[in-house]
């Protein structure tokens, strides 16, 4: 019911306007997303980490937004070092109002990204767009095989995706949307994903494994050494602002590490997301309020 309820608020203007103008809020935001990206993404380089960058914004409702969009990303491109990793929401590139216009617009930006050595993974949203999120991916991967998608292990479906994507660079996370039909439940989910990272890592693709949960880091590890990958063959992801100490740790120890790093004004629903993702993250913000500075 948490979960629920933190979803419902990311999408309330109300919930937006007053979380936004609370004197408290601009310190926390600032140590979950970037507010100045160049800065941010060369202080994580310089500590052997991969980023993946985000410009927020989702749910565009004119082919005018869905440009401004695509400028953004083609602006940050000539901020980010090779090897890094662009996150793209397709709704933000037009999904809603036209699946081709999404399609060419994130070609536009695969066009741009791939002679300066950065991919695009494209992120998974709510469970209606997903359809249009594979068939799209599909379609770019004939020209950029290169580019990422998302599957989200709370979905009923996932295992099978994850065997659909052999060959792909895959990101998988829990989810932070719902569905009908879909897990629910910490366990349910938390056995989906542990499933799906066995078939990721028995197969010929890269699998990118965004979790936060040491327990998960561990089967991932585990896996990974039982399919003999080596630590090239795979990464771990994890949010900024969040376990930086274990991104480095990991990194120390010769692991891929990938962290999302997300900037632009449009964050709120962006950090209700996490909330809901996790409810128990509602906790490690409120401490994030109570030691800021």
């Amino acid at each position: 019911m948490l979960r629920q309820a933190l979803l419902a608020i990311s999408r309330s203007d109300r919930a937006e306007r007053v979380v936004s103008t609370s004197p408290l809020t601009a310190d926390v935001v600032r140590r979950y997303v970037a507010d100045d990206v160049g800065r941010v993404v060369d202080e994580l380089t310089r500590k052997g980490l991969l980023v993946s960058v985000d410009h927020l914004g989702e749910d565009v409702h004119d082919r005018t937004q869905a440009e401004r969009a695509v400028q953004a990303y083609l602006a940050l491109l000539d901020r980010l070092p090779e090897g890094a990793d662009v996150s793209v929401k397709l709704t933000a590139l037009g999904l809603r109002l036209s699946e081709q216009l999404a399609l060419d617009n994130a070609a536009t930006i695969c066009e741009h990204a791939v002679p300066r050595g950065i991919t695009l993974t494209l992120d998974a949203e709510e469970h209606d767009t997903i359809a249009g999120l594979h068939s799209i991916h599909a379609t770019l991967r004939k020209e950029h095989p290169d580019v990422g998608v998302v599957v989200q292990a709370y979905l009923r479906d996932s295992v099978e995706r994850c065997h659909r994507l052999d060959g792909a660079r895959v990101r998988l996370c829990k989810g932070a949307y719902t569905a009908p039909g879909a897990h629910t439940s910490a366990a349910d989910i938390d056995r989906s994903f542990a499933r799906c990272l066995r078939v990721l890592m028995a197969g010929t693709g890269y699998p990118m494994v965004a979790t936060h949960d040491p327990r998960l880091v561990r089967i991932a590890a585990a896996l990974a050494v039982l399919e003999e990958r080596d630590q090239s063959g795979f990464e771990y992801q994890m949010l900024y602002g969040v376990r930086p100490d274990e991104q480095e740790r990991l990194a120390a120890e010769g692991a891929r590490v990938r962290v999302y790093v997300p900037y632009g004004a449009d964050w709120y629903p962006y950090l209700m997301r996490r909330l809901a993702e996790r409810p128990a993250n509602l906790a490690f913000f409120a401490r994030s309020l109570l030691t800021r500075g």
